[in-house]
């Protein structure tokens, strides 16, 4: 099943003997339950000849697989007289919910640093679109701090080796979502390279939702957020209302 495939040239032109993509993914929807504990997803697809037939080059292929954008602030803390305090802070306007990269071989092998910068070919590439004004050197540390806060909690992962080809023509990628992922649209974005060059690009999209009662609860929350807020604000009183009566009687 192909999920929402959408063909691009990431160069000026296609020239008539580089590849097209044809990209999958496993599942195009993901439900998040009560007690999710993540997704193995599986991306493949075909490398082909602009005439449809299998193709004939040698190719890399590189898989980047990104999350809903966030507004996120990092802290940084010191140690003041032994209590650990927050020393400053830095924020990103649109930095990637996840992101994970899997290539058929390391990235540095592949491509330049400059074509990685443009493709955001890893996560040291990451465009985290940072707000404010503050020294370059300590925006570089800050947006390190958070890539490596996100890679531990498996929110940014590389695998360079990860993609597998068959025969020129099939590539797979199998990539992990942690069961900490946020729910949204995720696109999962395939380069066909050579030589350096990215000849071609094809994108699948991928909808991760909660589903079950929580599910029930956030659509409420959206559809009808005024009776929504009512409902909490009377839950809340009434909670209220029922401890205070145990608490009397005690």
């Amino acid at each position: 099943m192909i999920a929402g495939v959408t063909l691009a040239a990431p160069i000026p032109a296609l020239a008539q003997n580089e590849p097209l993509l044809v990209p999958a993914v496993s599942q195009s929807r993901i439900e998040v339950r009560q007690g999710f504990t993540g997704a193995r997803l599986l991306l493949y697809g075909a490398v082909m000849d602009p005439g449809g037939v299998r193709s004939t080059g040698n190719y890399d292929i590189i898989v980047v697989l990104k999350g809903p954008t966030q507004a996120v602030r990092i802290r940084e803390k010191e140690r003041i007289v032994g209590i650990w305090a927050n020393a400053g802070s830095s924020d990103f306007r649109s930095a990637p919910s996840f992101f994970a990269v899997a290539s058929s071989r390391p990235i540095g092998e592949i491509v330049d640093e400059r074509t990685a910068a443009i493709y955001e070919l890893g996560t040291d590439f990451i465009q985290l679109s940072p707000s404010g004004t503050i020294d370059p050197d300590e925006q570089a540390r800050y947006a390190q701090g958070l890539v490596e806060l996100r890679r531990r909690q498996g929110l940014y992962q590389e695998n360079p080796g990860g993609v597998r080809i068959a025969e020129k023509v099939l590539y797979q990628a199998r990539i992990n979502l942690p069961s900490n992922v946020v729910t949204g649209r995720y696109t999962a974005e395939t380069f066909a390279v050579s030589r350096g060059r990215v000849l071609a690009s094809a994108t699948a999209r991928i909808e991760v939702v909660k589903a079950g009662l929580e599910g029930q609860v956030v659509t409420a929350s959206q559809r009808w957020s005024f009776f929504y807020g009512l409902g909490a604000i009377a839950l809340s009183l009434a909670m209220g209302w029922i401890a205070g009566r145990l608490f009397a009687r005690g």
